[in-house]
């Protein structure tokens, strides 16, 4: 079956006060959101790929392909009020009955293996996210205080998530709930199971300075050992 790959750049990443949005921000010498492209395009070179950005970067976009050299084939998709409506803008232009896979472009460290594992429980079951074991002790807020979660019975959720091509546009249809956090919950919401396959680790989404710089050490790690990256 063949896959598209939406890659959400919409957001304007105030956390890292920088002068553009941290999607565009370099790690060694290349905007994020480039390297993120490439490893779906390396994973499979005839997947549709649809880049959402803000409209107003349309042009910054183009700018900076030319100044670094950038072509790998993509269609730019306008981002919206919050990802929900992102997301649905992209869909109408998904080639149909494809095996669609949402990403963040702010999520460069993806493995394909886990890319992997994705589409092919999509295809098998309908829909399908990764995600990774909880290390951490959690403990929940509650109105006395608060309380402890095994947090054996947790998962912290990744990107891509992707589903098949019927199934994601059922749900986009229904209108826009605050109770959507990711594109899962969206499916959820009309009646579709979720199955969760295995993440990697390093699969982090960049919100904060600290995470660009342990993005670029891992860039190095792999650049070092085979080239990975």
């Amino acid at each position: 079956m063949e896959k598209t790959i939406i890659i959400v750049a919409g957001g304007q990443g105030m956390r890292f006060n920088a002068e553009k949005p941290k999607q565009f921000l370099y790690i060694r010498e290349r905007p994020l959101t480039m390297h993120t492209i490439d490893l779906f395009h390396y994973y499979d070179r005839k997947m549709q790929i649809i880049l959402c950005i803000a409209e107003e970067y349309f042009s910054y976009w183009e700018s900076i392909c030319e100044q670094f050299h950038f072509d790998v084939p993509l269609t730019l998709s306008p981002g919206g009020e919050t990802r929900y409506h992102t997301v649905r803008n992209a869909l109408s232009k998904v080639k149909k009955g494809n095996l669609v896979g949402i990403h963040d472009a702010v999520r460069p460290l993806v493995y394909k293996h886990t890319i992997d594992r994705c589409y092919e429980e999509a295809e098998k079951s309908g829909a399908a996210i990764p995600c990774i074991n909880v290390h951490n002790t959690i403990r929940e807020i509650t109105e006395t205080g608060s309380r402890w979660i095994d947090r054996k019975k947790l998962r912290a959720v990744q990107t891509p998530q992707a589903f098949q091509y019927d199934i994601l546009m059922k749900g986009y249809e229904q209108e826009y709930s605050d109770s959507f956090t990711d594109d899962a919950s969206v499916v959820e919401s009309v009646g579709y199971p979720v199955k969760l396959v295995e993440g990697n680790p390093e699969n982090i989404k960049i919100t904060t300075q600290e995470d660009l710089v342990f993005a670029e050490a891992v860039f190095d790690y792999y650049k070092q050992k085979s080239g990975f990256f």
